[in-house]
């Protein structure tokens, strides 16, 4: 027994020390972008957003939004107070659902990370959250035209925590914060990872989520609502299920609800939503990812 038990232990170091290495380097990289971007772009990025409002640009701003929703670092409890201030700055609601929304799907450090998947994986991953935070701009656009979609009551802008005078100092508090937050769920993920790799045989991966049917990707959506926890956690997973015969098109949707139906994101969104907009969230999320799903396996097979 004790050397089937050693034996397995092998086999589970060889995946796990395999990925690591692998995925190790975008993960230090990935946080150090994404401080350098929290500590030192921040502003900038939050400002952009100020200036958009008061523009006259109409629709073309949404785009605009979803882009710098992508580009700014916080999390969506600190999103929130951003938005509200926006918000008080004149920025639309279906800019602010723009910029919400592609700012809970990605981040800075999420895009490092998820080049370990490849350019083909990283580029859908880019564009699909994009577009799905240019479309919620536009279904707010469209069904709440001359009425308030958020309700930011008692919501502040939060102080920032990136104060130290020196700026090698706020930097490295930073680095440090983010590592805290994030370097436990990165390890669970490539040891989940190895678990799969060892455990579970590539054919079972490819019947539930390979090929171009509209099963798959709706498997890989639903099992995003329960698995997703951290996104760096999820890339060594995403890796493994795609080498093992995922398509595209479901990892695609697990990008979508995984971090969309994140249950911190949702307490966050819960809270400025209401009950009947945050069911309407829901429901869009889900689209989303699976229409974002089926067009993506349509292009790739």
């Amino acid at each position: 027994m004790t050397e089937i038990l050693q034996h397995e232990a092998i086999y589970l170091w060889y995946y796990f020390s395999l990925q690591l290495e692998q995925i190790l380097g975008f993960w230090i990289l990935g946080m150090v972008l994404g401080s350098a971007i929290s500590v030192f772009l921040k502003d900038s990025i939050h400002r952009g957003v100020r200036l958009l409002g008061g523009q006259k640009i109409g629709v073309l701003g949404i785009g605009a939004a979803s882009a710098l929703g992508i580009a700014s670092p916080l999390c969506m409890y600190g999103t929130i107070p951003i938005a509200a201030s926006f918000s008080r700055s004149g920025v639309e609601d279906d800019w602010l659902a723009a910029f919400m929304m592609s700012s809970i799907l990605l981040n800075p450090q999420l895009i490092i990370y998820s080049a370990a998947l490849g350019p083909e994986a990283l580029s859908v991953r880019l564009i699909s959250c994009f577009v799905c935070g240019c479309a919620a701009g536009v279904l707010v656009r469209a069904g709440y035209r001359g009425k308030s979609f958020f309700n930011f009551t008692g919501f502040d802008e939060p102080q920032s925590r990136d104060t130290d005078p020196n700026r090698l100092f706020r930097f490295l508090k930073n680095l440090g914060r983010n590592v805290k937050a994030t370097g436990v769920y990165f390890l669970i993920g490539i040891f989940l990872s190895a678990l799969f790799q060892r455990y579970v045989p590539a054919e079972a991966m490819v019947s539930l989520f390979g090929g171009d049917e509209a099963f798959g990707v709706l498997m890989a959506a639903t099992i995003g609502v329960p698995l997703y926890v951290c996104g760096g956690g999820t890339i060594p997973l995403l890796q493994a299920w795609l080498y093992d015969g995922m398509s595209m098109g479901s990892a695609a949707a697990f990008m979508i609800t995984g971090p969309a139906t994140k249950i911190t994101n949702l307490g966050a969104v819960k809270i400025v939503l209401g009950l009947k907009r945050f069911l309407l969230y829901l429901a869009y999320v889900m689209t989303a990812s699976l229409i974002t799903g089926l067009i993506v396996n349509q292009i790739v097979y």
